[in-house]
Protein backbone atom coordinates (compact mmCIF):
# COMPACT_ATOMS: atom_id res chain seq x y z
CA UNK A 1 0.00 0.00 0.00
CA UNK A 2 2.76 2.60 1.30
CA UNK A 3 4.66 1.91 -2.10
CA UNK A 4 1.27 2.57 -4.24
CA UNK A 5 0.80 6.18 -2.21
CA UNK A 6 4.53 6.80 -2.82
CA UNK A 7 4.26 6.09 -6.75
CA UNK A 8 1.24 8.15 -6.79
CA UNK A 9 3.17 10.75 -4.76
CA UNK A 10 5.62 10.62 -7.64
CA UNK A 11 3.06 10.89 -10.24
CA UNK A 12 1.27 13.74 -9.18
CA UNK A 13 4.79 15.76 -8.79
CA UNK A 14 5.79 15.29 -12.21
CA UNK A 15 2.49 15.71 -13.69
CA UNK A 16 2.02 18.93 -12.01
CA UNK A 17 5.79 19.99 -12.85
CA UNK A 18 4.88 19.12 -16.60
CA UNK A 19 1.57 21.51 -16.43
CA UNK A 20 3.46 24.36 -14.49
CA UNK A 21 5.60 24.71 -17.21
CA UNK A 22 3.17 24.12 -20.29
CA UNK A 23 1.33 26.69 -18.37
CA UNK A 24 4.82 29.00 -18.19
CA UNK A 25 5.37 28.36 -22.03
CA UNK A 26 1.79 29.42 -23.44
CA UNK A 27 1.29 32.19 -20.73
CA UNK A 28 -1.56 30.90 -18.97
CA UNK A 29 -1.44 31.76 -15.15
CA UNK A 30 -4.41 29.17 -13.76
CA UNK A 31 -2.73 25.93 -15.65
CA UNK A 32 0.87 27.24 -14.14
CA UNK A 33 -0.88 27.72 -10.54
CA UNK A 34 -2.32 24.48 -10.72
CA UNK A 35 0.82 22.79 -11.63
CA UNK A 36 2.21 23.96 -8.09
CA UNK A 37 -1.05 22.81 -6.64
CA UNK A 38 -0.40 19.33 -7.76
CA UNK A 39 3.30 19.30 -6.63
CA UNK A 40 2.41 20.12 -3.32
CA UNK A 41 -0.16 17.53 -3.27
CA UNK A 42 2.40 14.97 -4.56
CA UNK A 43 5.01 16.42 -2.26
CA UNK A 44 2.70 16.24 0.93
CA UNK A 45 1.46 12.51 -0.43
CA UNK A 46 5.49 12.00 -0.58
CA UNK A 47 5.98 13.38 3.08
CA UNK A 48 3.05 11.67 4.84
CA UNK A 49 4.53 8.43 3.29
CA UNK A 50 8.04 8.82 4.97
CA UNK A 51 6.59 9.56 7.95
CA UNK A 52 5.11 6.48 7.95
CA UNK A 53 7.94 4.60 7.25
CA UNK A 54 9.72 6.44 9.98
CA UNK A 55 7.21 5.17 12.46
CA UNK A 56 6.95 1.91 11.06
CA UNK A 57 10.32 0.59 12.19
Amino acid sequence: MAKDQKAKGKKEQAKGKARETMGRAVGNESMTAKGKGEQAKGDARQAKEKTKDVFKH
